[in-house]
Order: structure tokens, then C-alpha cells, then sequence
């Protein structure tokens, strides 16, 4: 796949998500000493229905009574996105390598902001690289704002596009969700797979 080359202005994970981890945080809940997702009780995530790689609709509730990572970010993103799902995918394949029954039971989503250039061919390219399982989507501009909005990321393609070469600011987390679509925490990409396994053993059951 030829990306551009071009430096990405990468954005920190949006300030939207700190928040409502301060916010979860700050409701007390009384636990039997078992520790508390980060993003339990944030209002974020929803259902949403995108198209799929096949061209085919797809939906967040299609995966209900699994958990789900979801990633917003774009295939010819030519380094955080790569790294990012890299990383991600990485830690889920050693996570199910150390426990199988519970890694199969986790469904990664990659949700491209770049519906223009992300055509289900490309998207089959780019999730083909980092996991089987991986399932990428999108949708129309107006949609991909929506959904993008209710998960607390941001993204901003520019009006400019000129010949596709461009770049698509975009905040970069990788976020789980449990079996309800209920948000449980962010995974630490920046730390490694190794990190990113270790999140996902704390929360999948």
C-alpha cells in the first residue's frame, strides 16, 4: 500500500476521555475487592451501524455479548495508526495466546475516518496486517461525526485534499468494551503489547 509521505500531527488521546475517567472516578462505588474499570459509568460508546470491509452494514451491536476494542484512525496514516494497531493487535494475540477461551471472546473494530481513500479493499489490506479477526468500517462524513462524537474522538479531515495527498487529524486510543457495550478502559498502546495483554486479563472474564 503506498502511503504518503508526510509528517502526522499526532493529537494525545482527547480530552473528552480524561474526563470521564475523572468522572468515573469520582463516583465512589463500593466493590468486593475487585477493582473498578477506569471508564465505568462514563457515557460513551453506542450503537452505530458502519460498512465493512465486504460492503456489508455492520454494526456495534452485531457483537453483543463480546467484548470490543474500538480504534478511530485511517489506513494511509502513515505511522500512529500502524503503530497503534500494531501494538493493540499484538497484546490481544498474546492474550490469547496465554488464556484462548477468553481472547476469543474479544472482537477488535477499526472505524476509518478516511472514507474517501479507505475503500473495503484498502480497509481489507490494512486489518489483514495486524490481526484475523480485525474488522474495519466506515461510513459517510456526516455518520463518522456522530459516531466519532459519542466514543469522544475527534477528527478533522481537511477541506483541501488535493491530489489524496493529506493528512486526517484524529485523537488516537484504542478503547474496550465489555459484553452490554459498556465502556471499561482504555488499552495502553504506548506501553506495548505486553501492557495492552495485561489490560485486557484485568477486564475480560
Amino acid at each position: 500500500m503506498n502511503h504518503p509521505v508526510m509528517r502526522f500531527t499526532n493529537l494525545a488521546a482527547p480530552i473528552a476521555i480524561a474526563a470521564l475517567m475523572l468522572t468515573a472516578c469520582s463516583q465512589e462505588t463500593q466493590t468486593t475487592g475487585s477493582e473498578a474499570p477506569p471508564l465505568e459509568g462514563a457515557a460513551i460508546g453506542g450503537d452505530f451501524t458502519l460498512t465493512g470491509e465486504t460492503g456489508e452494514p455492520v454494526s456495534f451491536s452485531d457483537f453483543d455479548g463480546q467484548y470490543r476494542t474500538v480504534y478511530f484512525g485511517y489506513a494511509y496514516c502513515p505511522d500512529i495508526c500502524p503503530t497503534d494497531n500494531q501494538r493493540a493487535m499484538a497484546g490481544l494475540k498474546r492474550f490469547e495466546e496465554e488464556s484462548p477461551e477468553l481472547g476469543a471472546k474479544v472482537q477488535p473494530l477499526f472505524v476509518s475516518i478516511d472514507p474517501e481513500r479507505d475503500t473495503p479493499e484498502v480497509l481489507t489490506e490494512f486489518t489483514d496486517a495486524f490481526h484475523p479477526r480485525l474488522i474495519g468500517m466506515t461510513g459517510d462524513p456526516d455518520t463518522l461525526q456522530e459516531v466519532a462524537s459519542r466514543f469522544a474522538v475527534f477528527f478533522n479531515v481537511p477541506a483541501d485534499r488535493g491530489e489524496g495527498r493529506y493528512l486526517v487529524e484524529h485523537s488516537n486510543i484504542t478503547l474496550l468494551f465489555g459484553p452490554d457495550g459498556e465502556p471499561l478502559a482504555p488499552l495502553p498502546t504506548n506501553d506495548g503489547p505486553d501492557a495492552v495483554a495485561a489490560e485486557l486479563a484485568k477486564w475480560v472474564r
